[in-house]
């Protein structure tokens, strides 16, 4: 298949601490790693790895972080077409607890790519069998939608309401307010709603409930849990398989992160699927 993401990129520093600070206290990290990460990135890879090749669209600092960025995704098994941002890179703060769970600080503007920069390929979108959406602008929405399936996250709800396009699918957690995807009613409606609730599965609408997947190992970090399976889901509608079987794989990707140091050290592969 040709898949495509339309997002962004973070640079995050990743802490393992036995706790988040309380305010005014000092935590020391056992742990510190980076990565290029945020909802894009990791998608891109996840997509990367199930299907063998991916195109992402995306904006990249004009710094030393952004162009690192670039390689390691490539690194990665990501094509990656990037716009100059004009702007120093975005950066985050991950902590990592003693639970796995992740708590992140972003620091500076999101960097969207814009479907009107003549530097990306974005005619490209138009020949892919899905497009997954995490960031950008009303032209690039409108350039995600003439793939055969477009996705989208739930915090991107402002700027797809004013493109106007129907979704295949708007997915989002019922656990992150910023994700509420009735926070604004799009128009037209996507054909499929998707809330994840962590381990308690989730819900399609229309459809109804679906399960989390096992756990494959112990858990080390959440980072990622949410774009996964997001990417997964999306794979599985561009590849033609019933509702409930892409959530089945979306689950799969979701758990297999959680039992990864970072959002790279294990994803779910097409050889995993398979089996």
């Amino acid at each position: 298949m040709r898949v495509a993401v339309v997002g962004h990129v973070e640079w995050v520093v990743f802490a393992r601490v036995e706790r988040v600070p309380e305010p005014g206290e000092i935590v020391s990290a056992s742990e510190v790693w980076e990565e290029p990460a945020g909802g894009g990135a990791v998608a891109a890879v996840q997509l990367a790895n199930l299907n063998g090749s991916v195109d992402f669209f995306t904006s990249l600092g004009d710094d030393d972080l952004g162009r690192r960025a670039k390689e390691r995704l490539a690194e990665l098994g990501v094509t990656v077409h990037a716009m100059d941002a004009g702007l120093p890179q975005r950066r985050a703060l991950t902590y990592v607890d003693a639970t796995g769970e992740r708590t992140i600080t972003v620091l500076g503007p999101k960097l969207r790519p814009s479907g009107e920069d003549g530097s990306l390929p974005w005619e490209q979108l138009g020949r892919c069998d899905a497009v997954y959406f995490t960031g950008g602008d009303v032209a690039a929405v409108r350039a995600a939608r003439r793939a055969k399936v477009f996705v989208a996250t739930s915090r991107e709800l402002e700027t797809l309401h004013r493109a106007g396009e129907q979704l295949d699918a708007l997915i989002g957690s019922g656990e992150d307010p910023g994700e509420r995807p009735d926070a604004i009613v799009l128009d037209p409606r996507p054909r499929l709603v998707v809330t994840t609730a962590g381990a308690l599965g989730g819900w399609i609408r229309p459809g109804g409930p679906f399960r989390a997947a096992p756990i494959p190992g112990p858990v080390e970090d959440a980072y990622g849990c949410g774009d996964c399976f997001a990417a997964g889901f999306t794979y599985g509608l561009g590849a033609g398989m019933p509702v409930d079987a892409a959530a089945v794989l979306a689950a799969r990707c979701g758990a297999t992160v959680l039992t990864s140091r970072g959002p790279y050290a294990r994803q779910l592969t097409a050889e995993d699927a398979a089996s």
